[in-house]
């Protein structure tokens, strides 16, 4: 069996602050500041996809593979800033030195992490480390992109060809899997304008669910894991989710829609 995983996700709304003062937006409100942000992507390159500075972080979501174990959760309390869960996010790979796993981890969610931890000052040396710090990172660290310290599935599948790249959500579905439920990354800002951040929170656990199944799959092709063994990772992701089930709705939606004759295969 592979060692410790740490998969994570993460959720993003526009940073207000810095669009006021890169814009010079003072006197609007939130919602408004964006809106102009939007626009001024868009006549930057067409989309209103922001860059990834201006990304501030609502949610970091993870599942941790340790010993017999996997733990689920979203980081720091549904009402801590940004700078709280940038932090024990790395505060976690301080500790554990983990594999990380993500799904266009390398595109999006790590650049976004690196700018706002440069933002809020967070150390992350273990992160960082090249090999300075110890030797065996010279060769596997988080930092190159074809390293296997962070896999980056979406990067690996591709075959690193941005024309090959596919969503989550379709690879997911393609092997049996929930996928996205009731909404996707486009849904986060409005629905954060509306005080529900538990439901993007909810939201990103699951899209760490599935990314974390297809990266049992994955490991199951590369011969790192047998038939056996890939099949009790999906028992024991089936009843880690269950465990919270009835407490958390979001589990029993997923598991609905994962029929075991569905994982996979």
């Amino acid at each position: 069996m592979f060692g410790t995983v740490l998969t994570f996700d993460i959720e993003t709304v526009p940073d207000v602050a810095a669009g006021r003062r890169l814009y010079g937006l003072n006197g609007l409100g939130d919602e408004d500041v964006a809106k102009a942000m939007f626009h001024k992507r868009r006549e930057e390159n067409g989309s209103e996809f922001l860059r990834h500075p201006l990304q501030r972080v609502v949610a970091i979501s993870v599942l941790l593979r340790h010993r017999d174990e996997i733990k689920i959760w979203s980081l720091g309390e549904i009402d801590s800033d940004e700078a709280v869960i940038i932090r024990r996010f790395f505060d976690g790979i301080e500790r554990f030195s983990p594999t990380l796993v993500s799904w266009n981890g390398s595109g999006f969610d790590l650049p976004v992490l690196h700018y706002r931890s440069l933002l809020h000052g967070v150390p992350a040396p273990r992160y960082w480390d090249t090999g300075d710090g110890s030797k065996e990172f010279r060769w596997n660290n988080y930092v190159n992109r074809y390293h296997s310290r962070h896999t980056d599935l979406m990067d690996v599948l591709s075959g690193y060809q941005a024309r090959a790249c596919a969503p989550l959500h379709d690879i997911s579905v393609l092997l049996g899997l929930p996928g996205k439920l009731d909404m996707d990354g486009g849904d986060v800002w409005g629905r954060y304008c509306a005080g529900r951040l538990a439901e993007i929170r909810d939201y990103c656990e699951t899209d760490v669910v599935n990314t974390y199944l297809v990266y049992t799959r994955y490991e199951l092709i590369r011969g790192n894991l047998t038939e056996k063994e890939w099949a009790e990772e999906q028992a024991l992701v089936r009843r880690t989710i269950g465990q919270d089930a009835k407490a958390h709705p979001h589990w029993q939606r997923f598991l609905d829609a994962w029929p075991e004759k569905g994982s996979g295969v």
